[in-house]
């Protein structure tokens, strides 16, 4: 899954470390995790970590047996509005072609 629309201007390894915590958005992710996910060296998802919580975009929370990263929820797409904004678009057709 691909954050929000809005959250997609930002830097690529930004919107690449997003994207894989939209992902996993329930459970979160380590920073090996994070690593192993996307395309980048270290110094640079260390960077793009750092501006996603300097932005409150990314969370991260001390678990039991270890440290996880968390994306917020405003960026997370919402499903429902994905598919109710498709069903749109095909209405939209069928009703332009008489269908």
């Amino acid at each position: 899954m691909r954050a929000r629309r809005e959250f997609r201007d930002r830097r690529g390894v930004e919107v690449e470390v997003l994207d894989a915590l939209v992902d996993r958005s329930e459970e979160g992710m380590t920073v090996f995790e994070v690593r192993a996910a996307v395309d980048a060296d270290i110094d640079e998802i260390e960077a793009a970590l750092a501006a996603l919580k300097d932005d409150g975009l990314i969370s991260v929370e001390d678990g039991e047996d270890r440290v996880v990263i968390l994306v917020d929820d405003r960026v997370v797409p919402d499903p429902e509005a994905d598919r109710t904004e498709e069903q749109g678009y095909i209405d939209a057709i069928r009703d332009r072609l008489g269908l």
